[in-house]
């Protein structure tokens, strides 16, 4: 029994190590952009990997064979859907429009298996509560939805207004758990001097920081291990332990 445990607890380890090299060369599209040969190629990935940690009755090679074999096949696959249009549209299919000037297109909907309660929910999702206001809705790839509003109803921009707002930035961490991360400090172009500077002013120390970040307009989000509510908010039904 123990041995068995052993022999679990060793392969579980090879497969997990081996999942996050294979996963990480496979590339971001396999997580952020799953389209159905994705999400199959996923699934049948990890089964192996299920198989190889579990399965006492064959030995662990073969299940590590099959699935280098498998990722290979699979970066194969992803070189020839990048050189290959053709074969590209085969494995992922085209885009769909579902909705045309505020009219939804059954044959497209039905083609796509797609149920009209379904595609509400996808709009509600885009923040669309009436379907006339939209010019197209196309159905992409991956399951999602993408939405192109009438120009009437598109929201104003600064554009529009002749407007000149300040390049964009982003938002930068900087101490986590108590630990300055001073490579980011140094992205934002400031110091030590004014990190301390700002930090006396909220009179705390950097040890006393769960997280801190530098926001867009260069001031300093702060949020404490201890934050103090005079209320807190509770969205539960009932006190117990979850």
């Amino acid at each position: 029994m123990m041995e068995e445990t052993w022999v679990v607890a060793v392969r579980s380890i090879i497969a997990f190590l081996t999942l996050i090299i294979y996963t990480r060369v496979l590339g971001k599209q396999q997580m952020g952009n799953l389209t159905y040969f994705d999400y199959i190629n996923g699934i049948t990935i990890g089964s192996i990997a299920g198989t190889f940690a579990t399965d006492l009755s064959s030995k662990a090679w073969i299940h590590f064979v099959a699935l280098t074999i498998f990722t290979i096949i699979t970066i194969i696959f992803q070189y020839i859907t990048l050189k290959n249009r053709m074969i590209s549209k085969l494995m992922d299919s085209d885009p769909t429009v579902v909705i045309q000037n505020g009219k939804i297109l059954e044959q497209n909907l039905h083609k796509m298996r797609v149920k009209f309660d379904e595609l509400t929910m996808m709009l509600r999702q885009k923040d669309v509560f009436d379907i006339t206001t939209l010019d197209y809705a196309i159905l992409e790839p991956d399951g999602s939805l993408s939405v192109i509003l009438k120009p009437e109803n598109q929201p104003v921009t600064a554009k529009d207004m002749h407007m000149h707002p300040p390049k964009s930035k982003l938002m930068t961490e900087l101490i986590i758990d108590g630990v300055l991360i001073k490579q980011n400090l140094k992205e934002r172009n400031k110091d030590m001097n004014w990190l301390t500077e700002q930090l006396k002013k909220k009179n705390i120390t950097i040890q006393d920081i769960a997280f801190a970040a530098i926001l867009p307009n260069d001031k300093l989000y702060v949020d404490l291990f201890e934050d103090q509510f005079s209320e807190k908010t509770d969205m539960g039904d009932y006190k117990g332990p979850f």
